[in-house]
């Protein structure tokens, strides 16, 4: 597994993500209405450098360059060192460790080649697949609202985590 910058020959995985209901329930956000078109622009505008106000994605991709998910560092703070995570893997590429790979790689990155101090994410309380992935991660839990917001219908929980620099070293740099 590689994080690399986007590609135009990713944006249908891309599309395969954000069309699949499956994967749409557990995100906040409607991506199943986006077009290729949307997607292309999306890889094109793509930041890999960290600037402060703004957001990375990376390709998440195999030994073969095929395209397996997206991770991002949203909402860079230089001045505060932090960021926000996200992922979105491809219904192919999950329940293999791929996500927890991408994790650790994005965050090494966070810490060692940006320089940030801390990264946070909000999860969909009942993602209990994801929360595993977080948590196994070094990501810990800091609240919960139980019904924080209405999605697809209904009133959803939501879960805020962090991860700190120093955690992450002692979970896994120094396990070495």
């Amino acid at each position: 597994m590689i994080l690399r910058k986007l590609e135009e020959k990713d944006a249908d995985g891309m599309l395969e993500w954000m069309k699949d209901e499956d994967i749409q329930k557990n995100f906040r956000f409607k991506a199943s209405d986006k077009t290729r078109a949307d997607v292309l622009e999306f890889i094109h505008n793509a930041e890999t450098i960290p600037i402060d106000g703004k957001s990375i994605h990376y390709a998440i991709a195999d030994e073969n360059d095929e395209y397996l998910g997206t991770i991002s560092l949203k909402d860079i703070n230089l001045s505060a060192k932090k960021a926000e995570y996200a992922i979105s893997l491809r219904k192919k590429s999950q329940g293999h460790g791929i996500g927890t790979e991408a994790t650790k790689e994005i965050l090494r990155k966070a810490f060692f080649e940006f320089g940030l101090e801390r990264v946070d994410l909000n999860v969909l309380s009942d993602n209990i697949k994801a929360i595993h992935v977080y948590e196994k991660c070094g990501f810990v839990n800091d609240k919960e609202l139980e019904t924080y917001l209405s999605l697809h219908g209904k009133y959803c929980g939501l879960k805020w985590y962090h991860i700190l620099r120093k955690e992450y070293i002692e979970k896994f740099v120094c396990e070495k």
